[in-house]
């Protein structure tokens, strides 16, 4: 009896070692291959290891869920994202999982035109949520610490790609998206902003708009030039891309006059309201902001989508130019029809 019992003790004290030690982690044939598991802050043992099987990543749910049960991992669920790499064993994930060792994610954001699309795109990657993040984004008092309001808090957002961790709290994000900016603001920089002379905000503003009006690298500065020369002379920007970011239209073929008196009232109405908007149309990518801080010097004052049809815009010094040039732009505009 007592050899029965002795010999039934060493099998259970095996299949607790193979449970604990055996490989339990397959990620497919590819042996180099990471999948990873989410766990919310609502998370339990037993929708973690409905998430491993749906994942089809463990090869025995039962053998992970046996071991959890064996160390408690019930009560010591820290959320987050977890590395579930090919080959590792019970042991050494449940180690990580309770002591909340999670692996961190590069996310970026690129070509983002209002506050909602930013605040959706980051949600999308992260486990924020993205009205938290909009009115964090939104909140003027809160936003005073990083000398920002809610018309232009998404200058904070240099596109980059950063690297943070899945269940980032949003005020952390916002630290190190603040720590991203000091760093990417250098005192070359703030110096040839101070030069135009623009405050860096500002200067975020003009390349959103430069951005918005081309996409050509060469002509970037020479956009930033004209927009500069025109805020120097106290002259109305006059800028299209403006006016759809009033009118969140922003398929916009072609800003008419109709466009402007439907968004008379506000204040991204650069053809009535002289100076700066209040934020930024779009968050400008560096080239953009580089090319404001770096601008073509010139006398251009009027600029206008090339009337050939092709890329690019033409640029005028008088206004009687520019009515040529405007002139040859509807006319093309006209013939395809578009209006």
């Amino acid at each position: 009896m007592i050899k029965k019992l002795f010999v039934l003790l060493v099998i259970a004290v095996i299949i607790v070692f193979a449970a604990f030690l055996l490989p339990n982690v397959s990620a497919g044939t590819d042996s180099k291959k990471t999948e990873y598991l989410l766990i919310p802050s609502n998370a339990t043992l037993g929708s973690i290891v409905d998430s491993l099987n749906k994942k089809e990543t463990v090869i025995s749910a039962l053998s992970f869920y046996f071991c959890a049960q064996v160390v408690g991992y019930d009560k010591k669920i820290k959320e987050g994202r977890y590395e579930l790499k090919n080959g590792i064993n019970n042991l050494f994930l449940l180690n990580n999982l309770i002591k909340g060792r999670q692996k961190p994610l590069r996310i970026s954001f690129n070509n983002i035109r209002t506050k909602e699309q930013l605040c959706a795109k980051i949600s999308k990657q992260l486990m924020l949520d993205s009205l938290e993040l909009h009115e964090a984004l939104s909140n003027n008092d809160s936003l005073k610490q990083y000398g920002l309001n809610s018309n232009n808090s998404v200058a904070l957002f240099i596109p980059n790609t950063y690297e943070v961790y899945w269940n980032i709290s949003t005020q952390k994000l916002l630290k190190k998206m603040a720590a991203a900016y000091q760093e990417f603001w250098t005192d070359e920089r703030k110096e040839k902003a101070q030069a135009i002379p623009l405050h860096p905000i500002e200067v975020s503003i003009v390349a959103s708009i430069v951005e918005e009006e081309s996409n050509l690298s060469a002509e970037k500065p020479i956009i930033a030039g004209l927009y500069i020369n025109r805020l120097k002379k106290n002259m109305p920007l006059q800028a299209d891309p403006t006016i759809k970011f009033a009118l969140k239209a922003f398929d916009l073929k072609r800003v008419l006059f109709k466009h402007i008196e439907a968004s008379k009232s506000s204040a991204y109405n650069t053809y009535l309201n002289k100076g700066l908007p209040p934020g930024p149309i779009r968050i400008p990518g560096i080239e953009s902001i580089d090319a404001v801080l770096n601008y073509q010097q010139h006398p251009y004052l009027f600029m206008c989508a090339k009337g050939s049809g092709g890329n690019g815009h033409d640029f005028a010094v008088t206004f009687q130019e520019h009515l040529q040039n405007a002139n040859r732009y509807r006319s093309q505009m006209n013939k395809l029809g578009i209006k």
